[in-house]
């Protein structure tokens, strides 16, 4: 990508990321107490505004109040989820080997590890949720809880709602004492590159499209002093009904399907794209009566509904492909567009023979069921036809277990982040052990999470302390515990009996 910035617009731009690089160490540095209230500050700040920054949402996405009023609350939890972490201080896992002249291998010194913040981040907004992974969101949740300075990159999606909201991000941290370019804000495609590029961010966190993704992650790769890159990218999610389903609550998994498919326009990374059920499942009017039933959502915008419109029709010309519920999508002058759900069939043999035509995510309301035979291998299927996801999920049967069914979870569990039963993935709960990755090209980082406790891991590094004064080592690693976070503790003389215990 050629950056053409202006020469006023780069010094804006370098003041930006000296004043993140300014505050990296006394924010770093900040007890656990005071960042556990700065962050508990911005999600009253922002619970304090809902109505304000609903509205803007509202008008900038074509998402609804509800939802928006969901998202935001789930915002403002995982801001005080995060803040509960700061203060238990587990995350620093701290670990204190004591000097042991009897050391198995020689005289072991005193070492001492923690992690640490790795310094300014630039967090990418996502198009399709304003809030929870946006200007206030998952990403920049993690990376303030680990004590790290951010840099948000606003969305051209929704500019007045990032600009607002970044606002009162960056007001309540201040209000809270945290140091001056804690939190910024900029937007503009070409700006993110740039910051993204500057050496003193040592971090990137995004969430949307595959080719935006990587096209970042190569940036980030690229650098004279290449940094980590965290994308949540694209995913399939495929799902897997068994004929004990079926024959139990057809009718139910029929309309949590359409309600899955349907929720924001299927505009969610989770959104189920594909659905295996056995040849003959009987769905097919209930499918196409549930659709039918499913009033018209905009899409984020005309972009997006272009894209969608060209996919749609893409699908629709694949041989083999026929349709349960067709749906519609409608666009006005502007180029917005209205969508209800489309559902088309294919069989297990379709899907290989035009792989190269339907295995792409469509970003919208529209999903694959594919028929499979009594015979069909499963997991042979999934190993055969998918690359990385965010979930996999399956639907069987009361008691159901098989060789083939433990088999098809063994692989799906090598596919996707996360596996779920008898459910819909649509829905993330903001929950300590929730997992949000998976394999490429569900992310840029297959071992990281965009979601829950562990996603604070991302931003930290380990850096170890051998022999150091007690006044010179960081407060996680005084023998005083200032901080009063949990350590590890190896004592001397515990190696001779190591790999004893039964």
């Amino acid at each position: 990508m050629t950056n053409t910035l202006s020469e006023a617009r780069r010094a804006e731009l370098d003041t930006v990321a000296a004043r993140a690089d300014a505050a990296a160490a006394p924010y770093a540095a900040t007890a656990p107490g005071e960042r556990a209230a700065a962050l508990v500050a911005v999600a009253g700040t922002l619970a304090a505004h809902a109505a304000e920054l609903v509205a803007l949402g509202m008008a900038e996405t074509g998402l609804t109040e509800a939802r928006l009023n969901g998202e935001l609350t789930r915002t403002a939890v995982q801001l005080r989820l995060f803040a509960d972490v700061v203060r238990d201080g587990g995350y620093l896992d701290a670990r204190i080997d004591a000097a042991d002249g009897d050391f198995v291998l020689g005289a072991r010194p005193d070492v001492r590890r923690v992690l640490t913040a790795l310094g300014p981040v630039v967090n990418f907004a996502a198009s399709n949720f304003p809030f929870a992974f946006s200007v206030a969101g998952g990403d920049t949740a993690a990376a303030l809880a680990a004590g790290c300075p951010v840099i948000l990159k606003g969305h051209s999606g929704h500019p007045r709602l990032g600009a607002r909201t970044a606002e009162l991000v960056a007001a309540a941290l201040d209000g809270a004492g945290m140091p001056d370019g804690t939190f910024q804000f900029i937007l503009g495609q070409q700006e993110g590159v740039a910051i993204l590029q500057d050496p003193r961010v040592r971090a990137g966190s995004f969430t949307g499209s595959i080719p935006a993704g990587r096209l970042l992650a190569d940036i980030a790769a690229a650098r004279p002093a290449p940094i980590p890159f965290f994308g949540e990218l694209g995913s399939l999610n495929p799902v897997f009904v068994t004929p004990a389903a079926i024959a139990e609550r057809g009718a139910a998994i029929a309309a949590g399907y359409v309600a899955s498919v349907a929720g924001s326009a299927g505009q969610l990374c989770t959104k189920p794209g594909f659905v295996f059920v056995p040849a003959g499942h009987g769905l097919a009017a209930a499918l196409s009566d549930a659709a039918e039933s499913v009033a018209p959502h905009r899409l984020l915008n005309p972009r997006i509904a272009a894209g969608f419109g060209a996919r749609r029709a893409e699908i629709f010309q694949t041989p083999g492909v026929s349709v349960l519920a067709e749906g519609e999508l409608n666009e006005d002058q502007d180029g917005q567009g209205w969508a209800t759900v489309t559902i088309v069939s294919v069989s297990a043999e379709t899907l290989r023979a035009q792989r190269e035509r339907l295995l792409e995510e469509a970003f919208g309301p529209l999903s694959i069921l594919v028929e499979y035979p009594a015979d069909a291998d499963l997991a042979g299927l999934v190993a055969e036809l998918f690359e990385g996801n965010l979930t996999a999920t399956v639907h069987i049967g009361a008691g159901e277990d098989s060789a083939e069914l433990r088999e098809l979870v063994r692989v799906l569990s090598g596919h996707a982040g996360r596996v779920l039963f008898d459910g819909w993935p649509t829905g993330v709960a903001v929950t300590p052990a929730m997992q949000h990755g998976g394999p490429w090209p569900a992310t840029t980082n297959d071992s990281s999470t965009s979601v829950g406790t562990a996603a604070i891991s991302r931003f930290l590094r380990g850096v170890a302390y051998q022999g150091t004064p007690q006044a010179l080592l960081p407060a996680p690693l005084q023998d005083a515990n200032p901080w009063n976070v949990p350590q590890s503790f190896a004592p001397a003389g515990q190696s001779r009996s190591w790999g004893s215990a039964s």
